[in-house]
């Protein structure tokens, strides 16, 4: 790839040719913990919901019908407690390295803001930062949206020509992200198979969060077929095959078990085509396949938050008791020491300007880019819009 023609929007001097992959190690000042954000109480909950369908004209009796997931859990959404919890084990990760690099969090919907954040930093002089968004994948919401975020801030807080911010590779076959899944799956074969259920009985359901099937077209470089999911259903159908690989070495049996990639949480309208299909569904089809037990494995979450709490261990649990078969769900990365040590491998890899052909990655897929090429993931309803760590449009 050729290098982009102008520089890159917000970036650091190593990363402002837009190069795929930066090997020009870079001093950075400090590190930006980019998250969604969530509500952290009953008063919360519709402000909330109205920053994430900014722009989208939803009236409150609508949002309302998203509600009542978080008001089951008393309003409170375990997001922010779970990014408190990253920052502090990835500051702990830092130190036992010692490499001495603060860590500022801010979200995109909810206090603290990305703006609190970056304003922080720039007011303690660190304004060379290296931005790990909680995302793993490529799509418009789980990538190029933080990278438009970020640029926003920059803009509006008249940080932009004083503070850089780049961001780390998607991370979707990091070692680090992808042990989990794969410790999780193969103690839940392990646990069935020794409860008298055959493997060929077991179905693994790998669970993503489903996209408008326009974003899932687009996501990824527009240079490169991935398929009719683009690089977002792409990265996860080669994650999950991995996974499964390793479940096999480790228990030769789960050969006769069959495994696919499942979406949950759609929100858009029923005319607007979504990726499927839906995890509910499918765990209702399984005793006529002549399943008698599932293993939903949350692959497209980094933590248990909401979408996890209620699609997954409420509606997906529900529908498993109604099919009358058994069901486990296993973790998410969380704060698992392999996830927290694999966040900080993707900071030294700036630091030091690491090559491509050195990175860790466990699919064909990988490694990822660390500047997005130019179109990547683009959202058709609301076009381009600038981005940091990315080439233009």
């Amino acid at each position: 790839m050729t290098e982009a023609a102008e520089p890159i929007l917000g970036a650091s001097e190593a990363a402002a040719s837009g190069q795929p992959h930066v090997t020009q190690g870079t001093p950075y000042d400090g590190i930006l913990l980019a998250g969604f954000g969530g509500p952290e109480g009953q008063d919360d909950v519709i402000p909330f919901l109205r920053n994430v369908t900014r722009g989208r004209g939803i009236p409150d009796e609508r949002l309302e019908e998203v509600a009542h997931h978080y008001r089951h859990f008393g309003g409170i959404s375990p997001i922010n407690a779970q990014n408190r919890a990253l920052k502090a084990a990835i500051e702990a990760e830092l130190a036992a390295r010692g490499i001495d690099l603060p860590v500022y969090w801010g979200n995109r919907n909810w206090a603290p803001y990305l703006e609190e954040a970056v304003q922080d930093a720039a007011a303690a002089g660190d304004r060379t930062l290296l931005a790990i968004a909680t995302s793993a994948y490529s799509s418009y919401s789980s990538c190029r949206q933080y990278r438009e975020d970020l640029a926003r801030v920059l803009t509006e807080t008249d940080l932009l020509g004083t503070v850089t911010i780049d961001k780390v590779r998607q991370f979707f076959d990091h070692p680090g992200f992808v042990h989990a899944f794969t410790e999780g799956v193969t103690n839940a074969v392990r646990e069935l198979i020794a409860d008298g259920i055959a493997p060929g009985r077991i179905r693994v359901l790998f669970s993503t969060h489903s996209i408008p099937t326009s974003d899932a077209q687009r996501s990824g470089p527009r240079d490169r077929d991935f398929g009719p999911g683009g690089a977002y259903a792409a990265q996860h159908e080669a994650v999950g095959g991995f996974v499964m690989d390793r479940v096999i070495e480790a228990v030769p049996e789960a050969s006769e078990t069959g495994w696919e990639l499942v979406y949950q949480s759609r929100s858009g309208p029923p005319t607007q085509p979504w990726l499927e299909p839906d995890v509910c569904d499918v765990i209702g089809e399984l005793p006529g396949r002549g399943m008698e037990a599932v293993i939903i494995v949350p692959l497209g979450f980094v933590s248990d938050h909401m979408e996890v709490m209620w699609d997954l261990d409420t509606e997906a649990m529900e529908a498993a008791q109604e099919a009358g078969i058994r069901a486990v769900r296993t973790p998410t990365p969380g704060v698992d020491p392999a996830f927290v040590s694999g966040l900080v491998d993707l900071v030294e890899e700036r630091r030091n300007g690491t090559p491509a052909a050195e990175r860790p990655h466990l699919t064909d897929l990988g490694p990822w880019f660390d500047v997005c090429r130019p179109a990547c993931c683009e959202n058709v309803r609301a076009g381009f819009k600038p981005a940091v760590s990315g080439v233009a449009p």
